[in-house]
């Protein structure tokens, strides 16, 4: 019997089955959608990896169910420790080499991807943090892409924050794994492909909706869908208020959305 389930949660056990257990998991500032898929795989098939939390700007092992208006008092209390921006990303992500999804505004067949601003129609973007300072070296970069579009997939990014794939840069640097609402992508000879389609999304479907030619791989198949224990955790036990939901949204859905989660916390 099939169960039903929404993008976001289809979205969120593909993050979780890229978890390797014993890993260091960092978390962004604005990650819900992630960090649901993290500590899915905490409570599933990676109980042994640990969070260096971007938000509380902490090292820490326990979790609490997500939130919006007060996440920041989760994680700076439940911490094993503290650190400073500059210190997590200069001295001590390096060290533990950690696993972390990035969300962005344009990425391109190599994997070059930005976070700066876009040209045309002329917008300011978040920003890069420490993208730049991570992609030249780490071999755990992964990618996230909540709404698959032309404007995301493009020829050419308008701007480089975090490193691709060059001819040049060998030895497994690059983006390895990207999740969007429509598939599952590697990166192949430094050439972004399918490896799998979700339920009832075409090949074309998706090519359309990619702003460059998408590789196929050979042995592309289906992704699976979430488990009922995995829904259930992420429904009852992770994210009862559905804020891993706020990054499929746009518009005045997202605002209702966040009104009523706020509201749920008392923070209002």
């Amino acid at each position: 019997m099939s169960v039903e389930y929404t993008v976001d949660e289809l979205i969120a056990v593909c993050v979780a089955r890229q978890v390797v257990d014993g890993e260091v998991l960092a978390q962004g500032i604005n990650t819900p959608l992630v960090m649901a898929g993290f500590i899915l795989a905490q409570c599933t098939n990676a109980p042994n990896v640990r969070f260096a939390s971007a938000i509380g700007q902490s090292m820490c092992r326990e979790w609490g169910t997500l939130g919006v208006g007060r996440i920041e008092d989760f994680w700076l209390g439940k911490a094993l420790m503290h650190v400073g921006f500059v210190s997590a990303a200069a001295d001590l992500l390096p060290k533990y080499n950690p696993k972390e999804f990035f969300r962005p505004a344009q990425v391109d067949v190599q994997g070059n991807f930005n976070n700066i601003a876009i040209k045309r129609p002329r917008m300011r973007l978040p920003g890069t943090g420490g993208i730049p300072d991570v992609t030249p070296t780490s071999e755990h970069i992964y990618l996230y892409v909540p709404r698959h579009s032309r404007v995301v997939f493009v020829e050419a990014v308008d701007y480089v924050s975090g490193m691709g794939y060059a001819p040049h840069r060998q030895g497994g640097f690059g983006p390895r794994y990207l999740v969007s609402d429509l598939g599952e992508f590697d990166w192949h000879d430094g050439r972004m492909r399918l490896i799998r389609g979700f339920p009832g999304v075409t090949l074309e479907h998706i090519q359309k909706k990619t702003g460059f030619a998408l590789d196929v791989a050979p042995d592309v198949s289906e992704t699976t869908p979430p488990s009922t224990e995995e829904l259930r955790l992420l429904r009852d036990v992770i994210d009862p208020l559905g804020v891993r939901r706020l990054e499929t949204l746009g518009g005045s859905a997202r605002k209702d959305l966040l009104r009523q989660i706020l509201a749920a916390e008392g923070a209002l």
